[in-house]
């Protein structure tokens, strides 16, 4: 049996909400990307020049925790993450893992919401290395894809059989 990992997107119902109010209780304040390449979390990809986006404070632990009645505690936590500031398509579903180009920490989650560890991803190719040895673990249910350099949630990641 092959296992395959899905990077999760933040879901609409919850992107709808964070283009009103954030995580931190605050109106998102959209903006035109001049640059691009903002890593976004809504259609997991990269802003294009021109793109209208916000950044907005994000809990994805205390979301997901509370959608299964289970508290987080300590491990709850808010942070930074850019999404279109409208309603987008979504991610591609064909695209594979995303932002797997730097340094990444892949941390693991208990179905109570607690960190049962972690480790840095220095190689794209390692990446599905990383999430099997996750996975393997049978108190693993969930992991995260962060950015070492600013620890900012990229995406949830789930096993698919």
């Amino acid at each position: 049996m092959t296992t395959t990992y899905t990077a999760r997107p933040i879901d609409p119902h919850t992107l709808k909400n964070l283009r009103t109010t954030d995580d931190a209780g605050r109106a998102p304040a959209p903006f035109t990307d001049t640059e691009g390449g903002a890593p976004l979390r809504c259609c997991l990809g990269r802003s294009d020049p021109g793109d209208r986006i916000a950044l907005v404070s994000y809990a994805p632990l205390r979301r997901w925790a509370a959608g299964r009645d289970v508290d987080p505690g300590a491990y709850d936590e808010q942070g930074p993450v850019f999404i279109h500031a409208e309603e987008c398509a979504g991610p591609d579903a064909d695209a594979g893992l995303p932002f797997t180009n730097a340094h990444r920490a892949v941390r693991r989650y208990s179905a109570e919401g607690h960190i049962l560890g972690g480790r840095l991803v220095e190689e794209p190719d390692a990446f599905e290395e990383a999430l099997t040895e996750a996975f393997d673990d049978p108190a693993v249910v969930l992991v995260h894809v962060r950015a070492v350099e600013y620890g900012c949630f990229l995406y949830e990641v789930r096993k698919d059989q």
